[in-house]
């Protein structure tokens, strides 16, 4: 392999050990302005998405630690790489692909397991990560205000009849 070709995979592989999922794409169509939008958008929610060659991307994730992807590899590939959530990346890609019609969505890796394309539009449909947060925060704090309230409704009614007796002409 030339010495561009190592430089070009070791960058991959650093890239895909750097990023807790990625999701490989098959932009064939896109035109120019199309893939800038596409790589707008991501980077709206700290993804970002690269152009790789075939031979160049099946020996980076050969290197990664991943599985054989010869199979699975054809076309014109990009690759969506990110550092945050796995599920606002596919979003993006999801809802791209439903105005564009392309790019379609291949595979993808999340931590060490393989994703089909249904599993990634899957991922895509559920909340993002700070929504979740927030429903979580919401049931934690949800019983804490019921009891505040059963707490301090024996004192309300107590005030409330006190108030009535002392309006309560003599």
């Amino acid at each position: 392999m030339r010495a561009e070709k190592k430089l070009i995979t070791a960058e991959y592989v650093t890239r895909l050990n750097a990023s807790p999922f990625f999701i490989v794409v098959d932009y064939t169509g896109l035109t120019v302005a199309q893939f800038s939008e596409l790589r707008g958008r991501l980077r709206g929610n700290g993804s970002e998405v690269h152009v790789v060659k075939n031979s160049i991307f099946q020996v980076a994730a050969k290197e990664a630690g991943l599985a054989d992807l010869a199979g699975s590899i054809a076309g014109q590939l990009a690759v969506v790489t990110g550092q945050r959530d796995v599920s606002a990346a596919a979003k993006t890609v999801k809802t791209f692909q439903s105005e564009f019609e392309k790019p379609k969505i291949k595979f993808g890796y999340l931590k060490d397991q393989r994703l089909e394309a249904d599993a990634i539009k899957a991922i895509a449909d559920l909340p993002s990560l700070d929504v979740l947060r927030s429903k979580l925060l919401g049931l934690m704090k949800a019983p804490q205000s019921k009891l505040v309230a059963l707490i301090n409704t024996p004192g309300s009614q107590l005030a409330r009849v006190i108030k009535a007796k002392a309006e309560k002409p003599a």
